[in-house]
């Protein structure tokens, strides 16, 4: 096992990461978004297939193309001051993305290091699937290709935290079976449930590659794990959109944003100097605890507080509705359009350090 990777890696040029997946396309099953719903709460693993992804209509696009342009300046500051936290606090680290939200921040970082930083960042990205863990295959190539040098996972934004905890469980776990230390070291631009050891900020802001799929992420799905189509010695699955080719906005995305690196760099350098704001008071999870509890949804899965995890709600689950704490706020257009289009319910409440919670439909068990 080589840590050479998916090739070619979905739509993301080969320089910018090497994807440590296997393309399982045409081999992994899709169904309907409530079809899939219903398995996953009656107990099958939401990694065993893929919901069927549509390409958004001519009127949501509208909408990502304003909000890119409105938001790309904030997502170029804050990339940058990942990037300089990061490299105060580790040398020569290691970037490890997580697949697929996690991989257009870790591109950004990778190209703001080497632009304004003159500095040369290997990028990977692996596959975390809740109750599976990381991908431990892919981390054994890592760890092989560039031991002693310190790793840093790499995702877009925290909603209750979920996540970091898988993550720091599978690290754990990795390092006592394997006798190989492996920090849990999380790396996020928003951090808004307050459990990422670096960040940009605490804020809920708005990333415009959460409101799009896969053709936002290189054309990737997001990861698979079905024991028919992943072995004991195969790296994850991933199932890479080809078809979606004409509307894909990955590099449009990229570019975008990078075109801001230059004239941001004083005020990202002052910013990247100052410590993180303090992040919510009770944290992500108690947090999404304390909303299940009033709104009486009793599993805290069924909870996706912020921005990115109430839009993957709108997207790819099947969503009993919608709380917006400030309803008119420009970074909640497209959670308004999409909260229309689907008929779900946008209640009013100003209650929650989020701009927006998610409340997944009950249907039995849910994933995370």
């Amino acid at each position: 096992m080589t840590a050479r990777g998916l090739q070619p890696p979905g739509s993301f040029a080969p320089e910018d990461v090497t994807l440590l997946l296997q393309d399982v396309s045409g081999r992994v099953a899709e169904r309907p978004v409530a079809e899939r719903e219903d398995a996953v709460q009656r107990g099958r693993h939401y990694s065993e297939d893929l919901p069927i992804e549509q390409l958004p209509d001519a009127e949501y696009m509208e909408v990502f193309f304003h909000l890119l342009r409105a938001a790309s300046r904030r997502v170029a500051l804050y990339t940058g001051v990942l990037t300089r936290r990061t490299l105060r606090r580790h040398k020569r680290p290691v970037l490890v993305s997580l697949a697929r939200s996690g991989v257009p921040c870790g591109v950004l970082m990778r190209r703001y290091a080497r632009r304004e930083l003159g500095e040369d960042l290997p990028h990977f990205a692996v596959s975390i699937i809740r109750g599976k863990g990381l991908d431990e295959n892919a981390m054994q190539c890592i760890l092989e290709a560039y031991p002693g040098r310190p790793l840093v996972f790499v995702d877009g934004w925290t909603g209750k935290g979920a996540i970091a905890r898988e993550l720091a469980e599978a690290c754990a776990d990795f390092s006592r079976r394997r006798d190989i230390p492996l920090a849990p070291v999380l790396a996020v631009l928003a951090d808004p449930a307050g459990v990422a050891a670096i960040c940009a900020t605490r804020e809920d802001f708005l990333n415009p590659s959460c409101c799009l799929n896969s053709t936002v992420c290189g054309l990737l799905s997001r990861t698979v794990h079905n024991a028919a189509l992943v072995g004991e010695r195969d790296f994850h699955g991933v199932r890479v959109y080809w078809e979606f080719a004409a509307a894909d906005q990955t590099d449009f995305y990229l570019r975008t944003v990078e075109s801001h690196f230059a004239e941001l760099r004083g005020e990202t350098e002052a910013l990247a100097r100052r410590p993180a704001a303090a992040g919510s008071d009770t944290g992500g999870w108690a947090e999404a605890e304390r909303i299940g509890r009033l709104f009486g949804v009793r599993d805290i899965h069924r909870v996706k507080p912020g921005l990115g995890e109430t839009t993957r709600v709108l997207l790819r689950r099947v969503p009993e509705r919608i709380l917006l704490r400030e309803p008119e706020h420009p970074d909640l257009a497209h959670i308004r359009l999409l909260a229309l289009g689907k008929g779900v319910p946008a209640v009013t409440f100003p209650d929650m350090p989020y701009l927006c919670c998610g409340l997944i439909a009950a249907r039995g068990e849910s994933e995370t």
